[in-house]
C-alpha cells in the first residue's frame, strides 16, 4: 500500500517508517528535517506540515499523523499539533482510496498533564480523528488514534537519563517502564492494516499512568 508518514525522520515516526518499509509498502515521509532513512520504497518530502506547501502525493492509502512539537513559543503546538495536521488530513485523506488514518496523540489528551497548550492540542487531534472517522466511512476507511505516554526516544532524554526524574515518573508508572517507538510503531501498523472494523477511537499505551489512583483508608 502507499503509505504518507508526517514526522518521519526522527522517533515515532521514524519507527513507523521502517515498520511499513519492512512489510513492503511504499512510504513518503513529510518532515522538516532531512531523513536518514535509504530504502527504494522511501520518498522523503522536506516540509513544515503548517506553513510549506504540501507535496501532490496521488493514491495515498495510508495516512498517519505523527509531526509534533511541545511547549514551543506563541501557541506553536497548536499550530503544529492541531492546524498541520488538519492541513494534511484535508490534503491527502478525504478521497476514495483511502484505507486508514492514524493520529498519534498523546497520554496528555485525556488526562490533561504536561504543558497546557500541548495538551490542548492533542485534545482537538482526538475530536479531529472523530470528525474524520464520520467523513471516510464511506469510503469503507477507518480513522483512529493512538495516545502514547512515555516514549524511550530521544526528546526524552533530560528525564531518561536523570536517576532522580526517571524515579519520580516510573512511582506515577504502574508497570514501571516506558514504550519503545518500536511498539508504538507495532499498534499504528496494527491500527492502520490489519484493523478492519475499529473506527474512531483513541487506544492510550501509557503502561497504566493515566489510570494510577492511590487508595486511601
Amino acid at each position: 500500500m502507499n503509505i504518507v508518514i508526517t514526522g518521519s525522520s526522527n522517533g515515532i515516526g521514524k519507527a513507523i517508517a521502517k515498520k511499513f518499509l519492512s512489510r513492503g509498502h511504499n512510504v513518503v515521509g513529510l518532515d522538516k528535517d532531512y531523513s536518514a532513512i535509504i530504502h527504494k520504497n522511501y520518498t522523503h518530502y522536506i516540509a513544515d506540515i503548517y506553513s510549506d506547501d504540501l507535496p501532490t502525493i496521488e493514491n495515498v492509502q495510508v495516512l498517519i499523523n505523527n509531526a509534533g512539537v511541545q511547549d514551543t513559543p506563541k501557541m506553536g503546538d497548536i499550530d503544529i499539533n492541531l492546524k498541520g495536521t488538519i492541513r494534511v488530513t484535508e490534503e491527502y485523506a478525504i478521497q476514495p482510496d483511502i484505507k486508514s488514518v492514524v493520529f498519534i496523540a498523546s497520554a496528555s489528551a485525556v488526562t490533561g498533564a504536561e504543558f497546557p497548550a500541548y495538551a490542548a492540542s492533542k485534545g482537538g487531534v482526538i475530536s479531529y480523528m472523530k470528525n474524520i472517522a464520520l467523513r471516510i466511512a464511506r469510503f469503507g476507511a477507518t480513522s483512529n488514534s493512538l495516545s502514547p505516554g512515555g516514549v524511550l526516544t530521544p526528546l526524552n532524554d533530560h528525564i531518561i537519563k536523570d536517576p532522580k526524574l526517571w524515579d519520580e515518573v516510573m512511582d506515577e508508572t504502574p508497570l514501571r517502564k516506558w514504550a519503545t517507538a518500536e511498539e508504538i510503531a507495532d499498534w499504528a501498523y496494527f491500527v492502520s492494516v490489519i484493523n478492519k472494523s475499529m473506527t474512531a477511537q483513541n487506544i492510550v499505551i501509557d503502561n497504566g499512568e493515566s489510570s494510577k489512583a492511590k487508595f486511601v483508608w
